[in-house]
């Protein structure tokens, strides 16, 4: 059983790193700016679901692999870079598509939703900063005398997620309505788009060009 004290203190930590944005609130912003409230929050929501992957990985000895392999590390930062780059460009080229009118995706496109949080989830699991996080940060605050040490790791790993999950969530809905407020204009709400885009885009380059301190 993980102690009370254990709980709080990495529930601090946490709230240290995630108060400063890193590439899955940008993300979500970048989700918001280009397709609005809906996509944001099945973002976020995707977005939680592929960190705490993360933390199972790091639990279960996986996460030890990718933080000690230069080679691994670069692969997995390369992929979700280029996925990012990949999403930017999707929501630029159909930028013009888009219509005041259509602020919100209509209630029984599911499929879409599906997509958008699978979306998520993959750009989590490949984020260079819960990574490196999670592999340094979590098995710090485990009682290695306790036993059931995965365990332990699994349950820590819900604070920084219900705690990125409010965060994540508020970053969401004010890009969203932000956004909203260029709705009354087809062009301006084309010209949003493009910059979410353009986010998104500038992401993946900059997590790309990010380099790891070894």
């Amino acid at each position: 059983m993980v102690s009370t004290e254990s709980i709080l203190a990495f529930a601090a930590m946490s709230l240290l790193v995630i108060v400063i944005p890193g590439p899955s609130v940008l993300f979500v912003i970048g989700r918001a700016l280009a397709h609005g409230r809906r996509t944001a929050l099945a973002t976020v929501l995707g977005n939680l679901i592929g960190s705490y992957l993360l933390v199972c990985a790091v639990a279960w000895g996986l996460g030890a692999l990718v933080e000690t392999s230069a080679a691994v590390f670069m692969g997995v930062k390369l992929a979700g870079a280029a996925y990012l780059v990949h999403l930017g460009v999707q929501a630029f080229r159909h930028r013009k598509e888009m219509r005041a009118a259509d602020i919100e995706a209509p209630a029984g496109e599911q499929r879409s939703d599906l997509r958008t949080v699978l979306d998520g989830i993959l750009v989590g699991v490949t984020n260079p900063k819960g990574l490196v996080f999670f592999a340094a940060v979590l098995p710090q605050f485990v009682d290695h005398a306790a036993g059931h040490v995965p365990s332990q790791m699994m349950v820590l790993g819900l604070v920084p997620v219900g705690i990125g999950m409010i965060t994540d969530t508020l970053w969401g809905l004010g890009a969203s309505a932000a956004r909203s407020c260029f709705a009354r204009s087809d062009r301006r709400l084309s010209m949003v788009g493009g910059a979410g885009g353009f986010a998104m885009i500038g992401l993946g380059v900059t997590v790309a060009a990010t380099g790891r301190a070894d």
